[in-house]
């Protein structure tokens, strides 16, 4: 009976130290918690990056009121800053081009050619070649509704054919190519182009 004892005692002190003895990582409820990176669980996930700030427009602000005030300056206007910078450009880029009947390049160009040359240039479009083309080409409207880009149309008196074409800007000033002078800004309010206007059109895009 004392020899049965000791053999349980003993079995049962190797069942323990069996437990005992194993690595405490292998026991779930003792294994210390894994140490995971965002990373592993998304392995597609990077940590987000702070957004790169908006782009900042005061420059870009500052460029077009620059631009502006250059337009507004070399071409005699008083400007809202909301006119069609592209239109304003191309014309001051023409500015003193030499008249030259029949041409519409940067070494001279006529009156005709300058306007169809513009509106290629600033709209896409292709307008008729002679002032008298394009006057039957555009929707009549009265002086009081002229916008930019609209045409302005000079004839020598009643019964006169239309000799003369420009682009009015604003402000009763229009971009045209004079026979003296060459490409220039001239006012409605001048005694020779308040006498000989005719009329005013718009080019309809549709």
């Amino acid at each position: 009976m004392k020899h049965s004892l000791l053999y349980c005692l003993a079995a049962t002190s190797l069942t323990l130290s069996f437990f005992y003895d194993r690595t405490p990582a292998t026991d779930p409820s003792t294994a210390p918690a894994p140490v995971l990176t965002e990373a592993s669980l998304f392995p597609s996930w990077t940590p987000a990056t702070p957004a790169p700030p908006a782009a900042d427009h005061t420059a870009a602000s500052s460029r077009d009121s620059l631009a502006y005030n250059y337009y507004a300056h070399t071409l005699g206007l008083k400007l809202d800053f909301d006119e069609n910078k592209a239109l304003l450009r191309t014309v001051t880029d023409w500015l003193g081009t030499p008249y030259r009947y029949g041409s519409s390049t940067r070494r001279g160009t006529d009156c005709s050619g300058f306007v169809s040359r513009v509106f290629q240039e600033v709209y896409g479009i292709t307008l008729q070649r002679s002032s008298r083309s394009m006057f039957q080409s555009v929707k009549r409207i009265s002086k009081t509704e002229m916008e930019e880009g609209d045409l302005v149309f000079f004839r020598r008196g009643p019964g006169q054919p239309i000799y003369h074409v420009g682009i009015y800007l604003k402000d009763g000033k229009f971009a045209h190519s004079a026979t003296t002078g060459g490409v220039m800004i001239s006012s409605l309010r001048q005694a020779y182009y308040n006498r000989n206007f005719y009329a005013a059109g718009r080019v309809e895009t549709n």
